[in-house]
């Protein structure tokens, strides 16, 4: 997926990448007077600035789509830093000879913080130039056209990108706004080479006799590359918007497949990560257990089994540190967490916030029925009547299901039908792209989720 974004964010870490391990050597050479004074500096320069970079993000700094304020940046970037301070301590620990002191460490952390924060403010202001970003023209003007107008208003969707204009075609009701329409007075090669145009996104509402093969053939021939609209939806928003897709389009177009080396690949990654995370957090999983037993009192159970749905339909049983009262369904009835949920303990509330109650699911990882990264494992009854209601909704069973997920990360704790079809968009769109970077990124970001507290209930 080589998009305008990807190479922005690419140039962003190689930036920073290079402006922390400066730091360093700066650090050096204003504690010492010389930057040879500790030796290896080049990988000394680098543990630091990659530990720094690991931090930064596991807080969703190298997102494209990311929506925060400055101070939400700024705060994103303290925690980030703080993050691979921890991670060099370890990193010290483990390799004594690459520790740097703490006054070229204390040094090189202040600044590193303004050197990354003074470049980000360059950057998003660079990022936001017309000048260097893909110009789009868009085929069509009806109602599939008008979405990239309607869902993607704000600048953040947009980074990439700058829309030229829509081209209505014959015979199409009209949903964009005057505006932004153009006509061409040139065949559209002629026209779209006169205006600097690099895609073209097809998105007419009615393809039989509109599309203008011939024009559009042409135009791939200048080098302007023509796209489907929900590719280019898929692309640049990181979700398979569903209301523009054709069974068609999902059958031919990429992705569903695992080879054999993908899934060796991530049951590796599973088995490595559910054992690093079971190492990490055993002592808390002893105190939650504790804080149960306390609360609820001897004899009532402080482990939750529940019926989840696992890979192309088939269920198993998920395990969770129980967070509601033991008749929290008594009458049999399943129901979505809600807000606030009165079933839901002292103890309980706590460990949702925190994601402690999340913790057990590790032996569902260990045992082959969940991965650590995929769609969010539902509930028999949830299934059943969300797979009557939303189209291509069993496709997210392709995968197992995983302890994290790219839907967990973009879109808050789904709780009824709605939220569950938005989620879908974008378990679709890691069903379809995966990959064992894809993973780790996600795995990372989830550090974010975690500390922020977002999406629990």
């Amino acid at each position: 997926m080589h998009t305008q974004s990807t190479r922005w964010l690419l140039l962003l870490a190689v930036a920073e990448l290079l402006l922390l391990c400066a730091s360093l050597a700066v650090a050096i050479w204003l504690r010492f007077g010389s930057i040879d004074e500790l030796g290896h500096l080049p990988a000394r320069a680098l543990m630091f600035a990659l530990m720094l970079m690991l931090g930064l993000a596991a807080m969703g700094q190298y997102q494209a789509h990311m929506r925060v304020t400055w101070f939400g940046l700024l705060a994103r970037q303290a925690v980030g830093f703080a993050l691979g301070v921890l991670g060099l301590v370890v990193a010290y620990y483990v390799l004594p000879k690459a520790y740097v002191g703490r006054g070229v460490l204390g040094i090189a952390l202040v600044l590193g913080f303004v050197a990354v924060t003074a470049f980000r403010a360059a950057f998003l202001r660079l990022v936001e130039v017309d000048a260097f970003k893909r110009r789009i023209l868009v085929l069509g003007g009806g109602a599939r056209a008008s979405q990239i107008h309607s869902r993607m208003r704000r600048r953040s969707d947009r980074r990439g990108f700058v829309v030229v204009g829509f081209v209505p075609r014959p015979g199409e009701a009209l949903d964009v706004p005057a505006g932004l329409l153009v006509t061409p007075d040139a065949p559209l090669d002629v026209w779209a080479e006169r205006h600097g145009i690099d895609e073209i996104v097809v998105g007419v509402d009615d393809r039989r006799g509109s599309l203008m093969m011939d024009e559009l053939l042409e135009c791939r021939q200048l080098g302007i590359e023509v796209t489907d609209l929900t590719t280019f939806f898929e692309r640049e928003s990181g979700r398979v918007q569903l209301s523009l897709t054709y069974p068609s389009w999902l059958v031919y177009s990429g992705g569903f497949y695992a080879s054999p080396m993908r899934r060796l690949s991530k049951r590796c990654f599973d088995l490595a990560a559910a054992l690093l995370v079971l190492a990490l957090t055993w002592p808390l999983m002893l105190l939650t257990a504790l804080a149960i037993r306390v609360e609820s009192g001897a004899g009532q159970p402080i482990l939750y089994r529940q019926e989840r749905v696992g890979v192309r339909g088939k269920t198993f049983w998920l395990i969770k540190f129980r967070s509601m009262r033991t008749d929290a369904e008594r009458d049999g009835v399943a129901r979505w967490a809600a807000k606030d949920d009165d079933r839901v303990t002292r103890v309980g509330r706590f460990i949702r916030k925190v994601r402690l109650d999340e913790l057990p699911q590790l032996w569902n990882v260990l045992k082959g029925e969940m991965s650590f990264i995929g769609p969010r494992p539902e509930r028999p009854q949830f299934v059943a009547d969300l797979a009557r209601k939303i189209s291509y909704y069993n496709l997210r069973h392709c995968l197992k299901p995983g302890l994290a997920g790219w839907a967990q990360l973009r879109y808050p704790y789904g709780a009824s039908e709605d939220d569950a079809a938005e989620k879908l968009k974008y378990d679709l769109y890691y069903v379809k792209n995966n990959n064992l970077l894809f993973d780790l990124l996600i795995l990372i970001q989830t550090v974010e989720v975690v500390l922020f507290r977002r999406g629990a209930r």
